[in-house]
């Protein structure tokens, strides 16, 4: 079952294919694009055209003003730098040139840490966040106006979004590896596991990554009482925001079960959605939701912190199999934030 997708506006798709299609062509001309940007212009000569020379090709024709002489009659006009007067196409091309360097670097930190291709450059993010509904299937009776319960996010664009829950590996490599390889991900925090141990996702925080709620101890939601469920949501979200200055606007329940007493609570206490997961990521394999086991657009990719006491692997193992799939496919990793 998929969610229901927006049908954006046609000039908005096309400028953005258009867009798409620039950054694909810069990415793919490489190096060479450099190399060929630094080389010196030919002079006529070199072009087959013979070189202007002599007094008359250096001096402007008496017979006639010259046309860069300020007119006293008139206020001097100041022409726009080439940047001003490209426009939007200016910001285009510095756009386009920015995502060149950004995938040279990639490329670079791809192959320093193992990776068997370099991960794709994300789109740039959506001037208006799409709207985000419950899948179907996954309703609470009751439920209207409540937090959505979701797997995807409705877009076009091939991207996939990486989820890290609980807390539990703290791992530092995984951060120096996710900061070179600039794959953004989201981490959903349960406190009685980073609580030994809150400067390493201090770190992560001021390397651009969203903390969200996971809970407290972790529980299964369904039984524990609306009051209960509110200690578990809203102190987590107390605690997260007292450690970390932010107060979560995501909250994932644990093993992904739920009712309508934890989307109360989790109204009440501020979150905004519930992103479940359509895949899951290990050291070794991949998990899917689908009947297809494939990624699609917008999917929610769900993994761990887990170490090699619990997994056949370490955390930069996961990421080398999770990022080989979602290269491999033809996928980029984007900020969840940003579209929802």
């Amino acid at each position: 079952m998929q969610l229901v997708r927006q049908k954006g506006k046609l000039r908005a798709y096309r400028a953005r294919a258009a867009l798409a299609a620039l950054v694909v062509a810069a990415l793919g001309s490489g190096c060479a694009a450099e190399g060929a940007a630094e080389a010196p212009r030919p002079t006529g000569s070199a072009t087959g055209q013979p070189a202007q020379q002599g007094p008359e090709a250096r001096k402007p024709d008496a017979r006639k003003p010259d046309a860069r002489e300020p007119d006293a009659r008139k206020p001097e006009v100041k022409e726009p730098d080439a940047r001003e007067a490209a426009g939007p196409a200016g910001a285009l091309s510095a756009y386009v040139e920015k995502v060149r360097r950004s995938q040279k670097a990639r490329a670079a930190a791809a192959k320093k840490w193992g990776l068997a291709q370099t991960p794709l450059a994300a789109p740039p993010p959506p001037a208006v966040k799409p709207k985000i509904t419950t899948r179907k299937g996954f309703e609470v009776k009751g439920g209207k106006g409540l937090p959505p319960v979701f797997t995807t996010v409705p877009t076009k664009e091939k991207i996939v979004f990486l989820t890290i829950d609980d807390g539990a590996e703290k791992d530092p490599e995984l951060l120096r590896m996710m900061s070179e390889l600039q794959v953004p991900y989201s981490a959903f925090l349960s406190d009685y596991v980073i609580s030994d141990d809150y400067g390493y996702f201090e770190k992560m925080r001021d390397r651009g990554v969203a903390l969200h709620n996971h809970t407290l101890s972790h529980p299964y939601l369904p039984g524990l009482s609306y009051s209960e469920q509110k200690r578990e949501i809203c102190g987590q979200q107390d605690r997260l925001e007292k450690r970390y200055g932010t107060r979560p606007r995501l909250m994932r329940p644990p093993y992904g079960n739920y009712n309508k007493d934890t989307l109360r609570v989790a109204k009440k206490c501020g979150i905004e959605a519930v992103p479940l997961w359509a895949s899951e990521a290990f050291p070794d394999h991949m998990e899917w939701r689908e009947w297809d086991r494939d990624l699609h657009p917008g999917d929610i990719i769900l993994t761990h912190f887990r170490g090699k006491e619990d997994w056949k692997g370490s955390m930069p193992d996961m990421i080398r199999r999770v990022m080989k799939t979602v290269t491999s496919k033809g996928y980029a990793v984007a900020r969840l934030e940003d579209y929802v």
